[in-house]
This record gives structure tokens, C-alpha cells and sequence, in this order.
């Protein structure tokens, strides 16, 4: 009996050590190296692939000349045996080629023989730090890891996550993916708040340790890449301190959600609600009759699982890479394998320099670098010693496997569908996917951010201050200490954060003693999660704080006083017109009426007589144009014309010094008696004032003015009682504050100031949060919504009361009615100086066409000039 159970253990070891390809007569037997983690489901699952995958081949391919034989080695998963197991087959049997495990770190040695020794080495190791380029001799039969990335941040896109943590191996497979993930979330402004690491041999105290210190983080996506054990390991105790449960999201790479079928129900059941993502292999009745015949093989030749182990991505790779190899091999031709030794010079060699470089090797390179078939797996392309796979299936674990919920690709992004039926279009959209069961059994897509289970409640700071209660007020309840503020701010901002959020966050209220950039600093350093009150968003305080879309109007402007009504200026109805235009309009009248008396003078009779009439014509002509009320009629048809664009003009001027004489004496009352900053500056000796503590004192340093000039106040009282002192009597000309300020002065002290501005832009107050923090975006359409609403209505009529019609007034930047200048009737009188000049001209050139004998007559130049005037004097 013992004999029996030592022949059986025997027959199994060779089994799985491997199987010896039979030649048949005339043809070659090629000597290939497996090295495999046999005692692991990986290796186990490996060896069965390839042996299956050889016998299908040379069945559809019996005119095949060559044939390779597996020669398996068990690396125990160990980097020395992995080692050592390469440098026997290599020196003692000879191979030609090494399939290697799954594992980067064990094949990271195994690859570097290969390449010292010129003998292909064909892996699925997926880690960048492995790359063909690098070793010439490694063909990756697998997608190397990054080429997921892009499916990960897509569906960290689509559900609008924008902090993730990464949980992955301590080895250089798990770190390998870290560089780029990073990148990749970087690109689509995503956040990697954490690098969890744990290694390989990590007890489960130390993956407790390391859960324990994300629950006190606020991010709740996890995405994790590690070998399956130790992800098992870690599903496991997320369960057990609740991590598993409503609000979390875990997304696992291909690594882990491959394997999900050969998991044990307990592992899959610490599982549920876990996204993955895992190559995409379609679906045919070849594979299905094949998972069937691996299933029954792969029990028979592994009795002693006991798992539910299903064949997976990575089998149908080692499937395809064993026939890739045994199709380089035939076009090669290899013969009987040679290694070249190297010249000892007579010194004794170690074995990896014993064994030489393989003559046949860089001819088998040559020809499975760039290999392309379809096989079960799809297409199987390798391009420059890489396996190629641009399609990711994204699964969701519910039961005791993975669901298939959509797709990714680099073309179309995510999709339920393989391809879409909008093409040409990248898409990252929830909507998408199919529907998810998210852990908990939830529907509810989480948020991912959550207030920590094990930190205090949200710090908010709020300042303390004097004046401006409206805005905010900090008060203290004797009895317990507690904090309780109050104000515009303060509602606001319980509004949005109680009633406006797609979740509950509890605060806190703390209060703080000291300027505003002190305050707003404190977040910076930690002590305040968020700050609220009457913070302005500036430049320099956004270095060190996030803010949130403001919530009141932004700008900086200035009061000042209301001058006296001038409506009973005696001099008044000179105000609508300027010096200029007053000059100008009555020097045209003049040119005007003398235009038409030379034109009418020698045709009509109203326009002739004496000197002292004819230039009292001349005078009352042109200012009776007013009145439309000359008497005088006019019969030349130039005079007409003349007298038809004076006419207008005159309509013009008059219509215009009415209306701005209307406007003058009816708003003449809200005239300021300063327009502009720069005013203020230029009288020596006046006193600007504005809210201590404010940064409007820094702006009004910035503009190089005497700070001996500036006054600060704490109250709206103490600005009306500046204000109504004057600056010459140890108060100020001009008070310079924000917008929001400005408006509830007015609304206090309606009809004694007016606002002029704004002089300055900001972008108006803002709650300030911790850099990056997740909080801002949310937050921010909150306050969007608020101020869209009604109930931003009910909290201003709160605090400041009803707008009445005088505040809306003097809200609003005036702008009073000014003197008309010449330039606005520029184009009018140039009409009516071009029609009179050319009236003139056309008279004149007729005039001296009539008298053309007189002016060629021999006469002297002193009687050619009586004739004419005498003639001109004549009535024709």
C-alpha cells in the first residue's frame, strides 16, 4: 500500500511538474522551460493551460515539423528557486524558451537570465518596471498594468469622485501602477489624498492599523491593487471594522477582479458592492466547450481543491502564449539547441556564465516579438514583446461573483454596450452603466466623502468684531460656553450646510480673536476647517484657502455727501449748456442772420432801410428762429434753405437745453459732491475713511496716497458721524468700503449720502475651506441655489430690512444730469455753417456774374467797388 500511494505521488508530481510532447516520427522535439508557482491556484491553473493549449495546437497542426516539451520547475514561490530553476533548465536540459509565473517579482530575476543568456523568456508579468525595452529577451504575454488606468479614472469621472485612496502591495508590481494612476487622476483633476502600502507580509494587526487610519480620513474611495491572498486578507478586516458598508466604494484592479470566480464564497462575500475592471474576452461556443474540458481536466489533475475555481483571463493567455511560442518555434526551425560558451581563459565559470548565450535565440526572438491570431481570448497580439488589450470589463461583485455592468474603452470611454451606438464619442457618464449594488446592499450612489467616524465635528471659525452685527455677531451663553453667532453670514451658511447639501455634516462654532487674514490663515494651519463671516475672496488669501462662490454682490465703492439742492440757483437755466456752447450757438445766430439779410437784401423790401434797422434784422432774424415767430418773409429760394437747416438746428439745441434744464432741477439733489477717488486725492488736505482691520486700507495705500489722510471706524454710526462732520472738522470727505457695507449704510442714513463706484473689483464674500478640500464644489452649487432662491429673500429682509425706494436710489452708482457740451452738436452746426457758406457762394458768384461789365471796365478799383455796392444796394 505504501509503494501504491509512492508510485501515485510520483505520477502526480510529474503531472505537475509537466508533460513530455510525444514526437512522432521525423519531427523535432524543442525543449521548453515552465516555471511555476505550484502550489498556488495561479500555477495551478497555468500548467493546465499550457498542457491543454500544446495538445490543441499540434492536433490542428499535424504537419508541423517541431514540437515542444514542457519542462516545469516549481519556484515555491521563492525569488532564489525561481532563479535557481531557470539555471537548470538552461545549463542541464537546454530550453529554448521559459515560460515564467505570474508573479513580477519572481519573474523580475528569472527575466534578467533570459536576457544575459539570449533565451526568450515569455511572462505575465504586467509590472512597468519589466519592459521589452528594457530586457529585449522578455515578452510580456499579458497587458502591462497601466493600460487599466484609464478605465479606473473613468469611472472615478462618471460618478463625479474627486479624492480617492490607493491601497496597494509593498512590492514593485504593486508600486509599479502608482505613477501612473496619479497621472491619470491628475488629468481629470482627481486627488490621490492617500497611498496606503501594506506588505506582503503584513499581519492582520497591521491591515487593522491601516484600515483604523482611513476611517479617520474623509475620502471613502478605495482603489486597491494587490495579488489576490493578501487583498482576501483585506476585505476581510475592512468588514470586520464596518468599512464595507453604506457610503464606502472599493474599485479593484484586473488583478484582483480576474480571480473574483476562484474565490472562496467567504471571500466574495466580504466582497459585496466592489467595483472592478478586468480585460474583456468575448464570449463564443469554442470557449464555452473549452471551460468545460479545462474544468474537468484541471479537477482531475488537482483533486485535492476544494475551491469553486474558475478559468480566467490569465489561463486563456498562458493558453494562447503556448501556442504563440510553439509557431515561432516551427518558423525558426531550431534544430538541436547550441549555446555559445563563453572563453574562460582557463578560470572556473559559475553557472549563469557556464551556460553561454543560445545561438537559436535571437532567430526565435525575431519571430514571436510581433505575433497576432485569434484565439479564445480574442485576438492575441503581441507588438514589439507585448500583449495588447485596449478593452476593460467593468463588474460589479454581487452573490458569489462579478456582474457585468458596462464597458471601457479608449474610444468610447464607458459604455453598457460594447459599441455604442453614438460613435466617435468618449463618454464617462453614470448613466452609462448599468445599474450598481454599492456596499450595504445600497442603491444610493455614495458620495465619497464622509465626515470621519473617529474625528470631532467640522471646525468653523467665526470672527469676533465690533460693528457690522448685521453681517455677523459672536456671542457667548454664560451658562455653557457654547459659541453661538449670529448675522447674514452665519444664516447663509446654516442654510447651505442644513437644508442645501446631499448630506449631513455636523459643525461646530469657534470664535476668533484677530484680523481677518489671521483668521482666514488658521485654516491653513489646521486649526480651522472652515472660516465664515464677512471674509472677502482675495488673490492672496486664495494661496492658502479654497473658496467657495461667493454670496453677495462684489466691489469696492465709495460714500460721500449729498450736495445742496441748487435748484434755486438764480444762475440755474445757464447750467444746461456749456461756456463754449453758449459762445457758439450765439455767434451762428449772428452768422446766421447775416447770411440771409446779404441774401435778402436785394430782393426784399422787410429787409431794407436804414443801417440801425438792417442790423436790428440782422439780430432779431436769427433769435426769432426760437420762437418760430419772425415776421420777416423770405424770398430767395438760398435764403429758404438756409433758413430750413437753422431751423432744425435750432429745434435741436432748444429740445436738448429743455430737457437737461428738466433733469437739473427734478435730480439736481442727488448730485455728490465728490465723483471719483482721484478727486479726494488731488484736494490736499482731505480725509478719506474706512472699516478698520479691512484690506481697503491696503488698496488705498496702493494708491501712493498720505496714510496721515486715512481714518478707520468700527461702526456704521461712527461713518455718519465722520461723514457729517466734514473733513475739515476732524471727520472725512468720503467714506471707502465694500459693496455689502455700503448698501446697509444707505439703507440706515437714506437721503443724506449716495454711493460712487465701485472704484474697485472684488469677488464679494466666500466661506474659505482647507486647500482641496472636497467640501468647495458642493458648497458652492449650494450657495447657488440659496441665492436663486426665495429664501435668500427672507434672510436679507432679516437683517437689513425692506428696500426702500431712497436706498435703491442712492444704492444705485449715480449719475446726474452735466452741462451740454459742443461737441454733442458738432454735426448740427457744420450742416448749418456748409448751407450758409454755400448760399453765400452761389450769390456772390451770380452777384459778379451780373456785374462783370463793371468789373472789366477801365475804371479804377476804388469806383468799381462804389458801382457794385451801389448796385448791390439797388433792388433788382
Amino acid at each position: 500500500m505504501a509503494n501504491s500511494n509512492s508510485d501515485y505521488s510520483s505520477l502526480l508530481v510529474l503531472l505537475l511538474l509537466g508533460l513530455q510532447a510525444v514526437p512522432m516520427g521525423g519531427q523535432r522535439v524543442v525543449d521548453v522551460g515552465l516555471i511555476v508557482e505550484a502550489e498556488t491556484i495561479v500555477g495551478k491553473m497555468a500548467k493546465t493551460c499550457l498542457s491543454m493549449g500544446l495538445e490543441d495546437f499540434y492536433r490542428d497542426h499535424t504537419n508541423y515539423t517541431t514540437r515542444l516539451a514542457l519542462r516545469a520547475r516549481d519556484s515555491k514561490s521563492d525569488v532564489i528557486e525561481a532563479a535557481s530553476a531557470a539555471v537548470d533548465l538552461l545549463k542541464n536540459v537546454g530550453v529554448q524558451a521559459i515560460l515564467s509565473s505570474q508573479s513580477s517579482t519572481l519573474a523580475d530575476f528569472v527575466i534578467d537570465i533570459g536576457n544575459k543568456t539570449q533565451v526568450p523568456i515569455i511572462s505575465q508579468a504586467t509590472s512597468p518596471s519589466l519592459s521589452p525595452k528594457k530586457y529585449p529577451y522578455f515578452i510580456r504575454a499579458a497587458p502591462v498594468v497601466y493600460a487599466q488606468v484609464g478605465a479606473l479614472a473613468s469611472i472615478i469621472k462618471a460618478f463625479n469622485w474627486r479624492e480617492i485612496v490607493l491601497i496597494y502591495e509593498g512590492s514593485s508590481y504593486g508600486s509599479g501602477i502608482v505613477p501612473y494612476l496619479t497621472d491619470a487622476m491628475l488629468s481629470i483633476n482627481i486627488k490621490v489624498q492617500y497611498q496606503s502600502v501594506i506588505s506582503l507580509l503584513a499581519t492582520d494587526d497591521h491591515i487593522l492599523q491601516q484600515l483604523y487610519k482611513l476611517q479617520t480620513m474623509h475620502t471613502r474611495v478605495f482603489v486597491v491593487h494587490m495579488f489576490l491572498p493578501l487583498a482576501s486578507r483585506l476585505f476581510l478586516k475592512a468588514k470586520e471594522v464596518g468599512m464595507m458598508s453604506q457610503g464606502y466604494v472599493w474599485i479593484t484592479t484586473d488583478v484582483i477582479t480576474s480571480f473574483l470566480d476562484s474565490m472562496d464564497p467567504t471571500g466574495t462575500g466580504t466582497m459585496q458592492g466592489v467595483l472592478g475592471v478586468k480585460s474583456y474576452v468575448p464570449m463564443s461556443e469554442k470557449l464555452h466547450k473549452f471551460k468545460k474540458r479545462w474544468r474537468k481536466r484541471f479537477f482531475q489533475e488537482n483533486p485535492d481543491i476544494g475551491l469553486e475555481c474558475e478559468l480566467n483571463v490569465h489561463g486563456l493567455w498562458a493558453y494562447s502564449s503556448i501556442k504563440a511560442l510553439a509557431m515561432a518555434v516551427e518558423k525558426t526551425q531550431i534544430s538541436i539547441p547550441k549555446f555559445k560558451k563563453p572563453d574562460a581563459n582557463g578560470e572556473k565559470l559559475i553557472d549563469l556564465d557556464a551556460i553561454g548565450t543560445s545561438e537559436m535565440g535571437p532567430m526565435l526572438l525575431q519571430s514571436i516579438r510581433n505575433l497576432r491570431f485569434i484565439d479564445l481570448c480574442g485576438e492575441f497580439n503581441l507588438v514589439d514583446g507585448e500583449l495588447q488589450s485596449s478593452t476593460f470589463q467593468i463588474v460589479n461583485v454581487i452573490g458569489k461573483r462579478g456582474v457585468e455592468i458596462g464597458f471601457w474603452t479608449p474610444k468610447y470611454g464607458i459604455s453598457k454596450d460594447l459599441m455604442p451606438r453614438i460613435k466617435d464619442l468618449y463618454t464617462t457618464n453614470k448613466e452609462d452603466l448599468k445599474s450598481v449594488i454599492w456596499p450595504g446592499e445600497s442603491n444610493i450612489v455614495p458620495k465619497g466623502w464622509e465626515m470621519p467616524t473617529r474625528e470631532k465635528k467640522l471646525r468653523v471659525g467665526v470672527p469676533v468684531k465690533s460693528g457690522f452685527y448685521e453681517f455677523i455677531k459672536v456671542e457667548k451663553d454664560p451658562q455653557t460656553d457654547i459659541i453661538i453667532p449670529s448675522g447674514f453670514c452665519v444664516d447663509v451658511f446654516k442654510e447651505v450646510m442644513d437644508h442645501y447639501l446631499p448630506y449631513v455634516i455636523p459643525y461646530e462654532f469657534i470664535a476668533f480673536e484677530g484680523s481677518y487674514d489671521d483668521l482666514v490663515y488658521q485654516v491653513a494651519l489646521n486649526k480651522f476647517d472652515v472660516v465664515v463671516g464677512d471674509i472677502t475672496i482675495l488673490a492672496n488669501r486664495s494661496n492658502f484657502v479654497d473658496f467657495t462662490l461667493p454670496f453677495t454682490e462684489s466691489g469696492v465703492a465709495m460714500i460721500v455727501t449729498i450736495e445742496d439742492d441748487e435748484s434755486k440757483n438764480a444762475w440755474i437755466f445757464m447750467r444746461p449748456l456749456t461756456m463754449d456752447l453758449w459762445l457758439t450757438t450765439g455767434a451762428f445766430f449772428i452768422f446766421i442772420g447775416f447770411v440771409v439779410w446779404v441774401l435778402e437784401h436785394r430782393v426784399n423790401e422787410e429787409f431794407r432801410g436804414p443801417p440801425h434797422q438792417q442790423v436790428g434784422i440782422i439780430f432779431w432774424f436769427s433769435f426769432s428762429t426760437l420762437m418760430f415767430a419772425h415776421k420777416e418773409k423770405v424770398v430767395n429760394n438760398l435764403s429758404r434753405g438756409v433758413v430750413v437747416v437753422w431751423v432744425f438746428v435750432v429745434l435741436v439745441v432748444t429740445s436738448s437745453y429743455t430737457a437737461n434744464l428738466t433733469s437739473m432741477l427734478t435730480v439736481q439733489k442727488l448730485q455728490p459732491t465728490i465723483t471719483d477717488l482721484k478727486d479726494i486725492i488731488k484736494q490736499k488736505g482731505e480725509y478719506v475713511g474706512y472699516p478698520k482691520g479691512s484690506f481697503v486700507g491696503d488698496f488705498l495705500n496702493s494708491l501712493n496716497c498720505d496714510p496721515s489722510k486715512f481714518k478707520t471706524y468700527t461702526s456704521l454710526q461712527k461713518y455718519d458721524e465722520a461723514l457729517s462732520k466734514g473733513s475739515n472738522n476732524g471727520g472725512v470727505v468720503a467714506i471707502v468700503d465694500e459693496l455689502p457695507y455700503l448698501r446697509l449704510f444707505l439703507s440706515k442714513y437714506c437721503g443724506k449720502y449716495t454711493m460712487v463706484g465701485p472704484i474697485y473689483k472684488t469677488a464679494g464674500f466666500g466661506f474659505a475651506f482647507t486647500k482641496g478640500s472636497p467640501f468647495v464644489p458642493d458648497v458652492s452649487r449650494a450657495i447657488l441655489k440659496v441665492t436663486e432662491g426665495e429664501n435668500m429673500s427672507r434672510i436679507l429682509a432679516q437683517w437689513f430690512g425692506k428696500k426702500q425706494d431712497c436706498t435703491e436710489q442712492n444704492g444705485a452708482i449715480v449719475v446726474t444730469s452735466g452741462s451740454l457740451t459742443i461737441d454733442s452738436f458738432k454735426g448740427l452746426f457744420l450742416m448749418a455753417g456748409t448751407s450758409s457758406l454755400f448760399a453765400l457762394i452761389m450769390f456772390s458768384s451770380n452777384f459778379l456774374y451780373d456785374n462783370k461789365d463793371i468789373l472789366s471796365s477801365n475804371h479804377s478799383i476804388r469806383q468799381k467797388v462804389a458801382t457794385i455796392v451801389k448796385s448791390f444796394d439797388q433792388r433788382t
